[in-house]
């Protein structure tokens, strides 16, 4: 007993005392949230070069090359201004999604993520109706900006009307997908990835491959409008689900919409 109070004595200053774990899973939470949020934007690639380029400062350093360390220095003086002023919309994009994060909604909007939901089911309706092809991907935690360049950026908040025009005959975009990320429309006219295994139904046509590639290399939801048969489909994780009701969709984006609030 005495040495374990002796212990104590020595080298109990060492122990993290209760405010100090409080501040350490803060501070941890905190890292891994700003990193999930960079994760979507080209920020991550400016966050792995600084490493890299923190890595060659402090190995000039270790071995001596002097000229070496005073460039970086210099270098980490001005570059933080610098990348303010380059990355300033992934940033402005980062800290909104921040801002509309559930860990800081009291009270999350449900009827929001209603009027989302309703306004998705009735466009894709209406689609259905007029026999007017469509696909839409929702995004979840997987980012679609890298599928996005392939189209034309928008932003525009997700309603009926806007999906319709956008698929309209002979519209500029009407051949691509639309993206969606939270109630947003971010990109139209996409071209997607088909997907790469043989698919037994011949019937499939460009849209449903399309559809399937997208779910096999992300997790989004996919939707898709037949334009010969007017039938609605989903794209889940390389799976294709056939002649999906209303009530069907409406549950399934509800899932979407929930996980992403």
């Amino acid at each position: 007993m005495n040495a374990i109070a002796d212990w104590f004595g020595r080298y109990g200053f060492l122990l993290p005392r209760l405010g100090d774990l409080i501040q350490i899973v803060l501070v941890a939470v905190g890292v891994y949230y700003v990193l999930r949020l960079l994760a979507r934007t080209r920020a991550m690639q400016m966050l792995f070069g600084f490493l890299l380029l923190a890595a060659i400062y402090f190995a000039s350093r270790f071995l001596g090359l002097s000229l070496i360390g005073t460039i970086l220095e210099y270098g980490f003086q001005y570059g933080a201004i610098a990348a303010l002023i380059i990355f300033q919309p992934e940033l402005r994009s980062a800290l909104a999604r921040l801002g509309q994060s559930r860990m800081l909604r009291l009270f999350p909007n449900k009827m929001e993520q209603s009027e989302l939901v309703e306004e998705l089911v009735e466009g894709v309706q209406r689609l259905s109706r007029a026999k007017i092809g469509g696909i839409i991907a929702l995004q979840r935690d997987v980012g679609l900006d890298e599928y996005a360049d392939t189209g034309t950026r928008i932003h525009a908040r997700v309603s009926a009307d806007i999906i319709v025009s956008i698929f309209a005959p002979y519209g500029p975009l009407h051949d691509g997908a639309i993206l969606i990320s939270a109630d947003t429309i971010i990109a139209a006219g996409v071209i997607l990835p088909l997907t790469q295994f043989p698919v037994a139904d011949k019937s499939l046509g460009t849209r449903h491959r399309a559809a399937i590639g997208l779910s096999e290399e992300t997790d989004a939801l996919v939707i898709v409008v037949s334009e010969e048969t007017s039938q609605v489909s989903m794209a889940r994780r390389g799976r294709l689900e056939r002649n999906v009701s209303a009530e069907r969709l409406r549950v399934a984006l509800s899932g979407v919409a929930e996980a992403v609030a």
